[in-house]
């Protein structure tokens, strides 16, 4: 193609919606006032915004999602201003829900690209998980209404409980709530040094889980 096609096919979409996917790996987030966002994850920008770290609920500006492996935060941004901010993440695909008024997702904090400050949000590690985890592992509550990013490598299924899914593939849940197993049957796993494969069981219910075609460990 020539220039003139190049730019044509692959200039920003125009559109009111304030998350709107450019592309699978790219979120362009239209900003009025201020949205939160994974720090690093900003690719361009256009209009009058600063970026400024987030207060973590420890203190300091190091953000309130934590590295399971390493315990130190993982910096979160404040994006505040008018203008448009084009995030992304490793290639990993976005993926971009509407939270209506009381509906609420559990995300792995690994997997948080973006969300609307309006949104209710709390911290919280699953500490069970310490064995697969250094730390546990660090998930965040996020309540409506407003927008919410996430990302997944590949494509994400989502199942209906009751389900168990492996803790590095696990990407969000809603309407349900896990308990974490060991199945010690397991004991040949490679990799599983201390020979328990760690589990998380989610009853069944009226809500889901997403997972990722990938194992992350963090």
């Amino acid at each position: 193609m020539d220039v003139d096609e190049f730019k044509a096919e692959h200039v920003p979409t125009e559109t009111d919606e304030t998350f709107q996917l450019e592309n699978s790996y790219t979120l362009d987030v239209a900003v009025e006032d201020t949205v939160m966002a994974k720090a690093g994850s900003m690719v361009a920008y256009s209009g009058d915004l600063s970026f400024t770290g987030q207060a973590s609920a420890e203190g300091g500006i190091t953000g309130f999602l934590k590295e399971a492996a390493s315990g130190e935060g993982t910096p979160v941004m404040k994006v505040e201003g008018q203008g448009h901010v084009y995030l992304a993440d490793s290639k990993k695909k976005v993926q971009v829900l509407e939270l209506d008024a009381g509906e609420s997702i559990t995300v792995n904090g690994e997997d948080i690209l973006a969300f609307e400050s309006d949104l209710s949000y709390e911290i919280s590690t699953i500490d069970s998980l310490a064995g697969a985890f250094a730390g546990g592992l660090t998930n965040v509550f996020l309540e409506g209404p407003g927008y919410v990013a996430l990302t997944t490598h590949g494509d994400p299924l989502v199942l209906s409980p009751p389900v168990s899914t492996d803790p590095s593939a696990t990407v969000a849940w809603s309407g349900t709530s896990p308990d974490v197993e060991v199945n010690r049957s397991l004991s040949d796993m490679v990799g599983q040094e201390s020979g328990e494969r760690y589990q998380m069981s989610f009853a069944g219910g009226d809500g889901f889980v997403v997972v990722q075609p990938y194992e992350e460990h963090v």
